[in-house]
């Protein structure tokens, strides 16, 4: 549906201030919004000249006066290649499945993270070809993880697991770098749930979902009448983890000025709600992810640098997903048990025409793309085990050269990847094989990553003494904690 000129998107909402933040973030995307306060209005625009303009719906779960998933219907039998975006305040999965199955294509939460919605909106723009799959759904199935459950055995992942699993017994913050999508906050989770503080809560704060002018309440709270508006007390998000954990997901995006308010808060533990007299003592345990360069972003300006060393105390990389497409197969297994357990959804399995066929796609969304991928599939699936065919939007790339090079030509890949497991790459991309320090390194680290950094059983599996384990540490150049 993309065409030239500005694209435009149809809010059903009747929230004149959730109307304001959508069509303020849409238009950073060069989007224009029209509005539409029930469904009879909505599918009365349709026939307008901006109505036949649209590229884009984003409707309103919970607005009172209509059901969304006939709405949903209406919308689709009216213009059957219009996109729909679904937003609610309630993180459900059974909400997704009805509206998925009512021919919703993608599904965002309250409150709105900017990125997402950019994202999804945008998305609607690609080419008929690369919708579906590649667009990336915000639905989330959320439990609980500890280190253990975490699926993964590539080498750097497996690292990264290691150093995150030592970081968890200190209080010290933790910095979590990697593309969108790959697990950060996964890995905060499992940080958290190893910690002493795995009693307390466990706040999670999204810094780019909450406007500039409310980032401070927000984080530190405020008292009663301490600007317009400000009707009640409200306790910020440090009071609230207090002896507990706070994810600040996305801090990258913090403005300059909550940078130093948070600073202070890892330098003396104490945060100054606005129009408090006094500052208030917080004990809170701080993990930061970002899927930006922080080094990039301190030389642009846009993040302090004694801040980022504040909190890079412990930093770790979660690698993205096309550098460890041997965990898929697991990754697979694990995603389809934990969609099974979904209301509406059952148990399936995966055909290995269909493993290979995702093995070969670069997942450009990483994990949450592979996610969405499985969950739309498990949705639509009419058999007991998804095929190629419940794939199609990733085999017609494939087909058209789109996707990466296929994993089956790549020289240093294993015929049947899905087979092989921690996969420890013996060839050079042009075909030559590593040098052995370089194969070395990686061992050791898998050995790290795998026996959670114990090193006198690394050492023991390994076959050689503490002694030479910590001197190839050294040759190599391999931090112990990796």
């Amino acid at each position: 549906m993309a065409r030239e000129g500005v694209p435009m998107l149809m809010l059903i909402d009747d929230e004149p201030a959730q109307r304001r933040l959508v069509s303020a973030l849409a238009a950073r995307a060069g989007w224009r919004t029209v509005f539409a306060g029930d469904g009879e209005t909505a599918i009365a625009m349709l026939g307008t000249q901006d109505g036949m303009m649209l590229d884009a719906v984003l409707l309103d779960q919970w607005s009172p006066d209509y059901e969304p998933s006939g709405l949903i219907r209406e919308i689709r039998a009216r213009r059957p290649a219009l996109p729909i975006l679904i937003l609610t305040a309630h993180n459900s999965v059974a909400v997704a499945v009805d509206a998925m199955r009512a021919g919703a294509t993608d599904y965002l939460s309250k409150p709105i993270a900017p990125d997402r919605l950019l994202a999804a909106l945008n998305a609607t723009l690609a080419d008929e070809a690369a919708r579906g799959e590649l667009r990336p759904l915000t639905e989330k199935i959320t439990a609980p993880l500890s280190f253990e459950d975490v699926v993964g055995s590539a080498p750097q992942f497996r690292a990264a697991l290691a150093i995150a699993a030592k970081a968890a017994r200190a209080r010290v913050p933790v910095l979590i770098e990697g593309e969108s999508g790959v697990g950060k906050d996964v890995i905060a989770r499992a940080i958290h749930a190893a910690s002493p503080r795995y009693r307390q809560a466990m706040v999670t704060v999204n810094c780019g979902a909450i406007p500039a002018n409310l980032v401070e309440s927000e984080l530190f709270g405020h008292e009663r009448g301490a600007f317009t508006g400000a009707f009640d007390r409200h306790v910020g998000k440090f009071a609230a983890a207090d002896m507990g954990t706070i994810f600040l997901d996305e801090v990258s995006e913090m403005p300059l000025d909550a940078q130093v308010k948070l600073l202070r808060v890892l330098q003396d533990g104490e945060v100054q709600p606005i129009g408090a007299r006094r500052p208030l003592h917080v004990d809170v345990r701080v993990i930061a992810a970002t899927n930006k360069r922080l080094s990039e972003e301190i030389e642009a300006g846009r993040f302090r640098e004694d801040l980022y060393y504040r909190l890079n105390v412990v930093q770790l990389t979660v690698p993205p997903l096309r550098e460890r497409s041997g965990d898929i197969p697991a990754l697979c297994r694990h995603l389809l048990a934990r969609i099974a357990g979904q209301p509406g959804l059952r148990s399936l399995g995966l055909t290995d025409e269909a493993l290979e066929l995702l093995i070969k796609h670069p997942w450009p969304g990483n994990v949450r793309q592979l996610q969405n991928a499985l969950f739309r599939a498990a949705v639509l699936c009419e058999g007991d085990a998804l095929t190629p065919q419940d794939f199609p939007q990733i085999a017609t790339q494939i087909a058209a050269g789109q996707a990466a090079e296929p994993v089956a030509l790549r020289p240093h890949a294993s015929a049947h990847p899905h087979r092989d497991g921690a996969g420890i790459t013996l060839f050079e991309g042009d075909g030559h094989v590593r040098q052995l320090a370089e194969i070395e390194a990686d061992v050791i680290r898998l050995a790290i990553g795998h026996y959670r950094g114990r090193m006198t059983e690394v050492a023991r599996r390994l076959g050689i003494g503490r002694s030479t384990l910590y001197r190839k540490l050294a040759e190599l150049g391999i931090d112990s904690a990796a």
